[in-house]
């Protein structure tokens, strides 16, 4: 048994974070003991180490809680794994072009940039002035 301070430390999970994921049903609410403390099973912990993983990963909750719905039938085809899986490749896709058009805009504005006064700025004047972007952004 684990309390909520020992699955944090083991996890890497922040305790509150813990506790929300208990309130939106990603691991069940603990047993308590005599003096209200939680305590935690294996079985939390491995569900917590998944949910962090796949946070990390980038899986919003609710895809996280499908994939666990869907972990619980070790039996059926993993197609819809799959499918999640893709659309969030296909989401960290679009997010690193996007990244990649904010990357080439902020290196175009830094270059014009000539080191004077503020007042000359041209990092100032940009984002003032959207129109002095090449990009939509």
């Amino acid at each position: 048994m684990y309390a909520i301070g020992d699955l944090s430390r083991l996890t890497g999970v922040k305790v509150p974070t813990i506790r929300y994921y208990e309130q939106q049903g990603l691991i069940a609410a603990p047993d308590r003991t005599e003096g209200n403390q939680r305590r935690y099973e294996r079985r939390a912990l491995d569900r917590l180490t998944f949910i962090r993983h796949a946070r990390d990963l980038g899986f919003p909750i609710e895809a996280i809680r499908e994939l666990l719905s869907l972990s619980r039938h070790p039996e059926e085809p993993c197609e819809r794994a799959d499918d999640i899986a893709r659309a969030q490749l296909m989401e960290v896709r679009e997010k690193l072009a996007r990244l990649k058009k904010l990357e080439v805009e902020l290196e175009r504005i830094v270059d014009h940039c000539g080191n004077h006064t503020v007042g000359d700025c041209y990092v100032i004047r940009a984002l003032s002035d959207h129109s002095l972007c090449e990009h939509d952004h």
